[in-house]
């Protein structure tokens, strides 16, 4: 099966597998936009995951790896749909037998983006440029353990209180008052062009506060040694996408997940690569492991962030 037939009368409608959110959607029709520019026709599939059927529960509190990707992985390998486009920090490292992550596409603003009920801001906490400029004792809604770390690191006051749900949601959860303040991915709020007028919004700088590895990109997966594998590949961004490899990796080799409060980000400056890290070994851990790293290839600074994890983790035993 190839996906660049030879002539317009003999296209193949490839089926692209996707979550039904508003932004897997986009995320969806983005890339279907992209292989329709390269002559390649696809349909949408949505599949509902175990993370859109279950949103009223703490990841924390959920079994295993892959809820937002396990069923478009299984409808890939059933043959249910060809390949899936996936927002790549959800992908899991450790991927089943016969699937690959052939292209990683277009990585948007990987930084946190703290918004606030305007009444919930501390003015003199703002002028001073804390990065959670919030009063005394407010709640800040996430569900993200390396979210819920690096907040009680920051801000120790501060009430943590699950958070779920897709992102309007989760932005129309805080505007009804369930919250001070939440955490949000930038990425998905950039992509889905939310009005945010009537909030305080602010993006965390990665020095403050670290992403999820592989945070603002796209992932394509597909099953391996298909035909059209080759040509899939052809929308990988390989700039970012070197940093975003060293970024998996990590992750990879500390075999974490959603459960893990681990942050990485990997990415270029004017002379080189820097990357950010951030690792506890719970939420409330009091001794966290927090790195800044410069040099000149994304590979060499994984490696030497590999090994101070490995040294923090010895000096703790």
């Amino acid at each position: 099966m190839s996906l660049a037939p030879e002539s317009s009368s003999d296209r193949e409608v490839f089926r692209l597998g996707t979550r039904g959110s508003d932004l897997a959607l986009w995320q969806a029709h983005t890339i279907s936009g992209l292989l329709q520019e390269m002559g390649i026709h696809t349909d949408v599939t949505i599949i509902k995951t175990t993370g859109d059927r279950i949103d009223n529960v703490p990841f924390s509190k959920l079994e295993g790896k892959g809820f937002f990707t396990k069923e478009l992985e299984e409808a890939q390998l059933s043959g249910r749909v060809d390949f899936a486009v996936h927002s790549l920090k959800d992908l899991s490292t450790d991927m089943p037998d016969g699937l690959v992550l052939c292209a990683m596409v277009g990585r948007e603003d990987p930084r946190e983006m703290l918004l606030v009920r305007p009444e919930s801001i501390d003015q003199t906490r703002l002028d001073a440029g804390d990065p959670l400029p919030l009063k005394d004792g407010a709640t800040v809604g996430t569900s993200a353990a390396r979210r819920q770390a690096q907040v009680g690191r920051l801000r120790p006051d501060l009430k943590i209180a699950d958070l779920r749900g897709n992102v309007p949601t989760r932005v129309n959860r805080l505007r009804e008052g369930r919250y001070d303040a939440i955490l949000l991915a930038r990425a998905g709020l950039l992509r889905l062009e939310l009005p945010l007028d009537d909030l305080f919004a602010r993006p965390l700088d990665v020095a403050d506060f670290v992403p999820a590895p592989a945070q603002g990109m796209l992932g394509i997966q597909c099953r391996d040694e298909e035909p059209f594998t080759s040509t899939l590949s052809m929308l990988h961004c390989l700039d970012d996408a070197r940093g975003v490899t060293a970024e998996r990796e990590l992750l990879l080799r500390l075999e974490g997940g959603c459960h893990i409060p681990f942050g990485a980000n990997v990415a270029r400056t004017t002379d080189g690569w820097k990357l950010e890290l951030f690792l506890a070994a719970e939420v409330d851990d009091p001794s966290p492991l927090r790195l800044t790293l410069t040099g000149g290839e994304p590979e060499d600074l994984m490696e030497e962030a590999w090994s101070r994890i490995q040294d923090h983790r010895r000096s703790r035993s």
